[in-house]
């Protein structure tokens, strides 16, 4: 039998569609998944695996060390000051560290590092683990339109003379860009106060 040619026009555009629908769904998906995949994981080490980090700023150099002792704080301040550090500080910076990744990676040679800033850079980050080995995160400028900072991790020269610049959230530069005190565990004033249990003294009348 012979289909009508209104229908058989009508089969195929729903063919057409129907490709459409797929390319667009399926292999998009596919497609942005493979981006997302090129997004490379800054630094391959977990968070108990650290011993020890050194924040240098413009203004401060800190050095941190992970406590010996179970209890709270896990961090304490080495320099400029000794004390408790503030562990939920330290431990914001140290999930960018262990989760971190770059949006991109730009094959750079070194003499034009200084138009990424990273020649005089807004912070570097060393961390030390516990088994010795050494890592480091050095913070440039932002990009253009400031959603993300030039950055270079662990300075490795490939065989072109070029080395990697990456493409990381600014979150970096919002952790590490702090005063001493905000590092510094806060101090509880609640021992300080009279409970509010304490009786007050009773007041005598004359007679």
């Amino acid at each position: 039998m012979k289909l009508p040619r209104t229908t058989l026009i009508l089969i195929l555009l729903a063919l057409g569609l129907g490709g459409f629908v797929y390319l667009y769904e399926f292999r998009g998906a596919t497609v942005r998944e493979e981006i997302n995949e090129q997004k490379q994981q800054i630094f391959s080490f977990a968070e108990d695996d650290v011993q020890s980090l050194t924040v240098k700023t413009k203004k401060l150099t800190l050095n941190l060390e992970r406590s010996s002792e179970s209890s709270n704080p896990k961090w304490l301040i080495k320099s400029p000051i000794s004390g408790p550090a503030n562990d939920a500080i330290v431990s914001y910076l140290m999930d960018l560290l262990v989760k971190g990744k770059s949006d991109r990676t730009l094959s750079t040679p070194v003499k034009e590092l200084g138009e990424f800033a990273l020649d005089q850079p807004q912070a570097t980050i060393n961390i030390i683990l516990k088994n010795r080995q050494s890592h480091q995160l050095i913070l440039g400028k932002s990009n253009f339109n400031k959603r993300f900072l030039y950055a270079q991790a662990d300075f490795v020269a490939k065989p072109d003379g070029n080395i990697n610049v990456l493409l990381v959230s600014t979150d970096f530069a919002n952790a590490v860009n702090r005063d001493l005190s905000e590092w510094q565990q806060p101090v509880d004033n609640s021992q300080k106060l009279p409970g509010l249990s304490t009786p007050l003294p009773t007041p005598t009348n004359g007679k």
